[in-house]
């Protein structure tokens, strides 16, 4: 089969289509014949050689993809109620640019109703990680505000839509009036440039000094002691990544007196039964949601898996809105 390798640690360029053998599933897995694999922020990190794939998973990258069931454990089949030839997406630790790849069976979902196979591979990655840090850590209820840092993302176009689907207020960050724009199209209540804006003051403003109650954070660094400023008595901090660096000050003070939450987590490392669990939810209370129409998929471009350097180029100007996805012949 052909698939993406990383033939050294470096910029776009040093990504290239290579010969590898088939994957063949073990226990509890199946594997996939891919039609798109969706490209995220971890992949460049790993081709930068910034994150390794954790132990016993591919060194290919790609952590999420749509496609067909060509086989797999046949029990575990059974008991998920998937068979072969079933249009599936799954998130992955690793493999997703490849043609076949193999995925745990807790980890697969269908495709919803009416969605295309590019449109299915924008989904897993970024909807488990927001299921599991705004919802299970972040614990959004309906009726509070949530800040997402980095709206016009494939992290933040999901966020914005689920929190407002389960009745939440939704203030985004994004950096151009465009992007802004795209995040009140998508169910934002409010947008804040944070090139031209100071969101603290923003945040204070909008919602008549009382904070929000969670925010969702990939930035770190710097922002997380103007995060602790943003957040209302109780509120809940939720770290996923670290883009402005991993250290941080912040004012203790207001931790102590407002009750609040720091917490965070990476996705990619955790276990198969955790990424299953979400799994299951995301398919009881959020796959309906995309099936009826009242979540889509954000998809800003597609490339040939050939010219995957160009979708991790453009991935790394920042001037996405939203998903970028790889489609295999």
């Amino acid at each position: 089969m052909q698939a993406v390798e990383i033939r050294s640690f470096g910029g776009p360029e040093v990504l290239g289509l290579a010969e590898r053998p088939v994957p063949q599933p073990g226990a509890a897995e199946l594997l996939i014949r891919v039609r798109a694999s969706g490209v995220n922020r971890p992949d460049v990190l790993q081709r930068l050689g910034h994150y390794a794939p954790p132990p016993g998973s591919s060194d290919i990258p790609g952590l999420e993809v749509a496609g067909v069931v060509e086989s797999g454990d046949a029990a575990a089949l059974a008991e998920a109620g998937i068979r072969v030839g079933d249009r599936v997406c799954a998130l992955l630790a690793g493999g997703g640019y490849a043609q076949w790849c193999v995925a745990p069976v807790v980890q697969c979902l269908p495709v919803p109703e009416g969605l295309s196979d590019v449109q299915a591979a924008s989904l897993p990655e970024t909807f488990f990680t927001v299921w599991s840090n705004v919802f299970d850590r972040g614990r959004l209820q309906a009726g509070e505000r949530l800040l997402v840092q980095g709206g016009g993302s494939g992290i933040g176009v999901a966020a914005i839509q689920l929190a407002r689907a389960f009745g939440a207020t939704v203030i985004a960050t994004a950096g151009s009036q465009e992007k802004c724009a795209a995040c009140l199209a998508l169910g934002a209540q409010h947008a804040i440039d944070y090139k031209t804006q100071d969101f603290v003051a923003e945040i204070k403003r909008i919602t008549a000094g009382r904070g929000v109650d969670v925010v969702l954070d990939m930035v770190a660094g710097d922002y997380v002691a103007r995060e602790v400023e943003c957040l209302a008595e109780d509120g809940r901090l939720v770290i996923i990544a670290v883009q402005g660096g991993v250290k941080s000050s912040l004012n203790a003070g207001l931790v102590l007196r407002r009750r609040l939450t720091i917490t965070g987590s990476t996705l990619r490392p955790r276990a198969v039964p955790f990424k299953g669990a979400i799994a299951r939810a995301l398919r009881e209370r959020v796959w309906p949601l995309l099936a009826a129409g009242t979540l889509r998929p954000v998809v800003h471009s597609q490339f040939a898996a050939a010219d995957a350097s160009q979708a991790h180029a453009l991935m790394e100007s920042n001037r996405h809105i939203g998903k970028i996805v790889l489609t295999w012949p």
